[in-house]
């Protein structure tokens, strides 16, 4: 990096005494100039751990490593060694240190360890799935950690912007490679579905720009973002020369994913343990051609809910939508079978409580009550003139007084026609 020098103001590693200083999402620098900046990390790196382990696959199928002997210290490390770790990794994209780089290191080795220790676990049950998305592109297949600093591997992870899911997608572009989102349904969250159509996206972007920096740092904040950089920095296609003329969080988003490789890699020269990893049962889908609610099916099937819920995360309201048109439910493949058998047992199950959507509904046509002497005075009334009628014998009738009766149906003499209707209150 020429032009720019970064200093890392905050963001130490753990045992800098400095570590305190540093905001949850933001580092500061400065350039040779003298002059700080503020960068904003991507927002898997703040990811709260205690959310993550919640997750239903970290809490069943992750344990801590009781058999980690490793001491809770990160080791300093001279600059030529992170220069010759990165340099070694067997990647496609270029995997440079510098500052940011180091930054973000530190924050991964120090404060983030118990993350990168989930983290790993739970790449367990993803980097397989981002790896053959990747593969059927022909893209890097050291793209798979893009997910680690977008949600921390957590597909249900929401952005402060609505970006949703283990890719962050937004929800326009998640419609644009064509991701369904509704009320009760968002593909986003899908890891299967949401990972091909991350895997498009970054083909689509290395059409355009050719080089994987600016493919990465466009994911975060659109090419068009990119392309203004660009024009300013005269035309240049380094991501380290255009550098000044990104958004905030998109000059911490580069560093921060070569962090994410690093510390994926080189974990254990830096005394993180990884969670033990008990795979969880193989899964088959099933179809279902009506609404159903998670309930049902974990009640019937005797399954905990949260695991129906943790397979099939795209469910934003626990309910599958299958009378819009067939839908797909993720199971363990044991009880796929036991679902088909008990398919009509699981609908009916507590229908009306779980499913009260109503498919039609009768209008009430019960008659009004007539009037009463307790409620007649509240109501208009009206009567027809009888031949030889006057005005004073029909209030009299009615209760009323003629001056009343004028006013009422815009009257100025005494004249009224037999069979006319008059207003009497």
């Amino acid at each position: 990096m020429n032009k720019i020098r970064l200093t890392i103001i905050a963001l130490a590693a753990i045992a800098t005494p400095a570590a305190a200083q540093y905001q949850d999402n933001e580092i500061t620098v400065t350039d040779e100039q003298g002059q700080q900046e503020v960068i904003d990390l991507p927002e898997g790196m703040t990811q709260d751990v205690d959310s993550l382990l919640q997750l239903f696959h970290n809490a069943t199928y992750l344990t801590p490593a009781g058999d980690c002997n490793l001491p809770d210290v990160n080791p300093v490390y001279t600059k030529e060694e992170y220069v010759e770790r990165l340099r070694a990794l067997p990647t496609a994209m270029e995997m440079v240190y510098n500052e940011a780089v180091q930054a973000c290191i530190d924050r991964y080795t120090g404060r983030l360890r118990r993350t990168v220790s989930i983290m790993l676990g739970a790449a367990n049950f993803y980097m397989p799935i981002f790896e053959q998305a990747l593969e059927s592109y022909g893209l890097p297949l050291e793209l798979k950690y893009l997910p680690v600093i977008e949600s921390a591997l957590n597909p249900n992870a929401v952005s402060r912007v609505g970006a949703t899911g283990l890719w962050q997608f937004m929800l326009a572009t998640g419609k644009q490679y064509g991701l369904e989102v509704n009320t009760l349904y968002d593909e986003r969250r899908d890891p299967l579905k949401a990972s091909n159509a991350a895997a498009h996206y970054l083909s689509d972007l290395y059409k355009i720009f050719g080089d994987w920096n600016l493919v990465i740092a466009a994911y975060n904040c659109g090419p068009e973002n990119i392309n203004k950089a660009i024009h300013r920095a005269n035309g240049s296609k380094d991501y380290w020369e255009i550098y000044p003329y990104l958004p905030r969080e998109t000059r911490g988003y580069v560093p921060a994913f070569i962090a994410a490789n690093y510390v994926m890699n080189y974990y254990c020269e830096h005394n993180i343990c990884p969670m033990n990893t008990q795979l969880p049962a193989k899964t088959d889908t099933v179809m279902v051609s009506r609404d159903v609610h998670f309930e049902q099916i974990a009640q019937v099937l005797g399954v905990p809910v949260s695991q129906i819920q943790e397979l099939n995360p795209q469910y934003r309201k626990d309910i599958i939508n299958g009378s819009t048109r067939p839908m797909d439910v993720r199971l363990p493949s044991n009880l796929i079978a036991s679902f088909i058998d008990n398919e009509q047992a699981i609908y009916d199950f507590n229908a009306d409580e779980y499913i009260k959507k109503r498919a039609e509904v009768a209008v009430n046509e019960a008659q009004v009550p007539k009037a009463t002497r307790s409620n007649r005075g509240s109501r208009a009334r009206s009567v027809t003139v009888r031949k030889g009628d006057t005005l004073g014998a029909i209030a009299k009738r009615n209760h009323t007084t003629v001056a009343k009766l004028r006013k009422l149906n815009g009257l100025k003499g005494n004249n009224i026609r037999a069979g006319k209707k008059l207003r009497v209150r």
